[in-house]
Order: C-alpha cells, then sequence, then structure tokens
C-alpha cells in the first residue's frame, strides 16, 4: 500500500499501475469537506465518472449518488456444482452454453414477458411516485436479463477440481434511470446551494437528512434487490439447463454487490461508505473477484483490514478505455490467447477488442498488490464465457 498526502484526506493506494486521471478524481475525493479518514483506490483502480472505479470513500453526513456509479447494485454471483472437472465434457460445455443463450437476453434485449412475479418482495408503495415505480412496468421485462458492456456468464473450472459458473450483471435500465435522476437532482441543489465542490468534479452530494438523500437510498436499496433477483434468476434458469444436460447438484451460492453505499461502523465513527467498483471484505466474509474474459476468477475470504474500510477489488480492472482497446489491440492475437487455452469465447470482430483480456489489467498482479485484503480460497480458470 502506498500511501500519498496531497489534499485534505491522506489517498490509501493498492494499485501499482494508476493512471492520472484515476488519482486526479482521487485527490477530488480526498478534498471534500465531508470525506472521512482517507481515500482508498483498490488495486483494480481506473479512471469513472467523478469517481475512480475501484474507490472506497466514506463521508460523514453525505451520500454521493456518482459514488456509488449508474449501474446500482451491479455485482457477482458465483454458483458451484457437484460435477468433476474431469466428467465435464466439451460438448456439453457447448450445449449448455447454446442453451444459455437462447434463454437469458444479453446487450440491450428483454424479455417478452412480464416476470413481475419474479421482482423484489419489497413494498412498492413506499416508493410510490419515484423513479423505481415509473420505471416499475420495465424492469419486470428486464429481470432475468444479463445486460451489456462487461456484464457476462461464465463456466469455469475450479481449483478445488468442481465446475462452477458465474453471473456478472446489475440493476439494468432500473438503477441508470435512479442514478440520473437523482444524481441531477443533486447538481441542481448543490448550485442552489453554493456548494464549494467544483461542478466539473462531479461529485454531487445530498445531506443524510434531507428528504431528496432519503428518498435515494431508499431507492438505491431497492436496486440493490432487484439487481440480485435479476442474478438470482438468471442463476435458477441456468442450473435447470446443467440439470437438463447432465447429472448435478449443486452447493455452494454466492451473491455480492459492488456500487453501493451503506452505513458502517469504521474507526470509531459511523459513517457512509461507498463503494464503486469495490466489494466489502470484512473478516472471514466470502467474495468474488473476476479476471477478465479469459483469465482467472477468484472465490475469496476477506481479512478485514481497516485501512480499506474492509473493501477489496471488484475484478481485474481496465487499464485501457474502450475505443483505444478497439483500435490498438490486434484481434487475431488476442483471440489466439484464448483458443489456445480452449476457452470457448465472445471476440468475434474488433468490435469485441473492448473486452478482449489485453483490455484490462493483469488479474494475478491485483490479487498480488491485495494479499493484505483477502485469502483466496478457489481459483476458477474459464472454459466458456457469454456476454453482452
Amino acid at each position: 500500500m502506498k500511501v500519498i498526502k496531497e489534499g485534505r484526506i491522506p489517498i490509501k493506494i493498492w494499485a501499482t499501475d494508476l493512471e492520472e486521471g484515476a488519482l486526479e478524481q482521487a485527490r477530488n475525493l480526498s478534498n471534500l469537506p465531508f470525506a472521512f479518514k482517507h481515500i482508498a483506490l483498490a488495486p483494480d483502480c481506473h479512471q469513472g465518472f467523478g469517481m475512480p472505479i475501484g474507490g472506497i470513500l466514506a463521508t460523514k453526513g453525505y451520500v454521493i449518488s456518482n459514488a456509488v456509479g449508474k449501474d446500482i447494485g451491479c455485482g457477482m454471483h458465483s454458483v458451484k456444482t457437484n460435477i468433476t472437472v474431469a466428467d465435464f465434457k466439451t460438448d456439453t460445455l457447448k450445449e449448455i452454453m447454446g442453451e444459455i443463450r437462447k434463454k437469458i437476453p444479453v446487450g440491450f434485449k428483454h424479455h417478452k414477458e412480464n416476470y413481475e412475479e419474479y421482482m423484489p418482495a419489497c413494498s412498492i408503495n413506499l416508493l410510490k411516485d419515484m423513479i423505481v415505480s415509473q420505471q416499475w412496468k420495465s424492469a419486470c421485462s428486464q429481470i432475468g436479463t444479463l445486460g451489456g458492456g462487461n456484464h457476462f456468464i461464465e463456466i469455469q473450472k475450479g481449483s478445488d477440481g468442481f465446475i462452477w459458473f458465474m453471473i456478472h450483471s446489475g440493476s439494468r435500465n432500473l438503477g441508470k434511470q435512479v442514478a440520473d435522476y437523482y444524481d441531477k437532482i443533486s447538481v441542481e441543489l448543490n448550485k442552489k446551494w453554493g456548494s464549494s465542490v467544483p461542478p466539473s468534479h462531479e461529485l454531487a452530494y445530498l445531506p443524510l437528512d434531507s428528504p431528496e438523500a432519503k428518498s435515494y437510498l431508499a431507492e438505491m436499496d431497492y436496486c440493490l434487490e432487484f439487481a440480485k433477483a435479476n442474478r438470482t434468476l438468471m442463476a435458477s434458469w441456468i442450473k435447470k439447463i446443467f440439470t437438463d444436460h447432465i447429472v448435478c447438484k449443486f452447493d455452494e451460492e454466492i451473491d455480492i454487490h459492488h456500487n453501493y453505499a451503506v452505513m458502517e461502523h469504521h474507526f470509531g465513527e459511523n459513517v457512509m461508505v461507498h463503494r464503486k467498483g469495490a466489494t466489502s471484505a470484512k473478516e472471514g466474509e466470502i467474495g468474488i473477484i473476476p479476471g477478465s474474459q479469459g483469465t482467472s476468477s477468484y472465490i475469496v475470504k476477506g481479512l478485514g483490514n481497516p485501512e480499506s474500510f474492509k473493501s477489496c477489488s471488484h475484478g481485474a480492472g481496465r487499464k485501457m478505455g474502450r475505443q483505444d482497446a478497439k483500435k490498438t489491440l490486434n484481434l487475431q492475437e488476442e483471440q489466439k490467447e484464448l483458443e489456445d487455452k480452449g476457452i470457448l469465447h465472445t471476440i468475434r470482430g474488433k468490435d469485441n477488442l473492448d473486452e478482449a483480456p489485453g483490455s484490462y489489467k493483469d488479474i494475478d498482479v491485483v490479487m498480488k498488490n491485495q494479499e493484505d485484503l483477502v485469502k483466496i480460497v478457489v481459483k476458477l480458470e474459464p472454459l466458456g464465457c457469454i456476454k453482452g
């Protein structure tokens, strides 16, 4: 861990290849008048909107919607099967992946059916006249869908000798609509109040005792539940597809968020912890750290390091932007790397290079840099990947 003192409070950094844009955003966070103790940057940290992805911010008395991000509740879901790696054949893998593609919409696609019965069991009356209620009908056809970008479904072989599958997805358009609305409200109120935080920093805030903050947190919590229900529904369908093709049972099941804000106790105080592209890693807590397409992912156990606000990375982290990846990476080289490993992948053409392994940081370096944050429990190697 490296510590720099260039703002009102220190910045503690676990990343070894931090770009200047992300560091500048961290400086902006460290100068917030209500930021608490220090800023923490996980080893997968890279530039985002307002707050770097892989950042952990604790505040006293305020919440920042842009420090949670657009995909509220984005997270991971991992399921362990009792299928041994030796018993899982390539033909079975291909059949299962084909059925998953048929069942689960990806990218901007939604279901034609209404899946309201799978929506989270939360009283929608509490959210009446809020963004969630306005987006309800649309959300009922989005639950159980993967989305695009870096969202994925991956079938993996574990160092424990068993087959696993992993889902990375979030709250879909519901979370984005909530995030956009409250960021706009925050910007308008900060302007009205004459906030000292420059608008260009994209860190407009809301006091926790304000009606706007209370509404945001209520809607954010619902989006967290929606995102979890979304992943759980997809997992239930994938389980059914597995059992249609091979005799198996399912053991361990893990679900975590990595875009959210929550009140926690740190350094003797109750503070609002914002994790944007970061995962909770309390002592003994089981978590998931995915790699990029074609590289290892990890099931981990948290070490509860107070210096990171008991947090760790949410993945490998990007080392280049999407457009840069499409312009600079070699399609044939990226495809060959995946095919040499025998991975069924989604890099079909240059437009897919933004999700090629070469556009991400080295997951092994990321894991090495957070040995004081988490302990590896299972290493997972990809067999086949579906992306949006």
